[in-house]
């Protein structure tokens, strides 16, 4: 934002032009962005699938079209019929509060479940693909996502589902070496502690309240971007990626 603006300028009306016409500039881009997502992603979505999500990879995470879910909104426009289960995502409750709103309201067949559900609902053969969103994703492909990911990941793995991770290229850091260096917010234990406003936890009880985890690269079948999918991403597949 700071590079549009014009030192010489003084007129504060034409400087919040400037700074008006940057961020549709930029809310533009991030909507063609996740448009792209969704177009790339869409090639994994089949008729009659069972699809998991976490969190919320929606239009209310982002510019208004989503990554993840950029990826099952595409699919529906293309005529695919499908299912999605949503986790709720414990303890602030995206996937039930806003991913089953989103897809509710966009004519997606959606059941919600606890996420502690999620490994029963594998072994009764009801996953047939796991697809989520991104907060950060080191040089080597590990990705910190909402916390219960890393969870879904070992499910698959263990079931030998795929595992698609949605997210643009901007979510890269190149600058991390690998999941270990992503920090990991501590939040308050007042998400856990207390539920509806009343508290379901003694006092005096320490809380582990983690927001992210980390999915080692190794977990994850592909990325999917603006720019295209990276199968089995791994170092240097990432780095000719994002240079190119």
């Amino acid at each position: 934002m700071f590079s549009v603006l014009d030192d010489e300028e003084k007129d504060p009306r034409r400087l919040c032009e400037l700074i008006a016409r940057e961020a549709f500039n930029i809310y533009t881009e991030e909507v063609e962005t996740e448009i792209k997502i969704g177009e790339n992603g869409t090639r994994y979505i089949k008729d009659g699938m069972n699809v998991l999500t976490h969190c919320n990879a929606g239009g209310l995470a982002t510019a208004g079209y989503g990554t993840a879910l950029a990826v099952l909104y595409t699919a529906k426009k293309e005529g695919k019929e499908f299912s999605v289960y949503a986790d709720e995502t414990r303890p602030l409750l995206q996937g039930a509060r806003l991913t089953s709103w989103e897809l509710k309201r966009n004519g997606i067949k959606v059941s919600v479940l606890c996420d502690n559900a999620a490994a029963s609902l594998f072994a009764a053969g009801k996953v047939d693909i796991v697809i989520v969103g991104a907060d950060r994703i080191a040089a080597n492909g590990d990705v910190a996502n909402k916390i219960g990911t890393l969870g879904l990941a070992i499910l698959c793995k263990a079931y030998r589902k795929p595992f698609y991770i949605a997210a643009p290229l901007s979510t890269f850091d190149m600058n991390i070496a690998n999941g270990n260096d992503i920090h990991i917010e501590q939040r308050s234990g007042d998400e856990i502690s207390y539920l509806g406003g009343r508290r379901v936890v003694p006092e005096n009880v320490n809380i582990y309240n983690p927001a992210f985890d980390v999915t080692p690269s190794e977990y994850i079948s592909s990325i999917i971007t603006e720019r295209g999918v990276i199968e089995n991403p791994r170092r240097d597949k990432i780095a000719s990626f994002v240079r190119r």
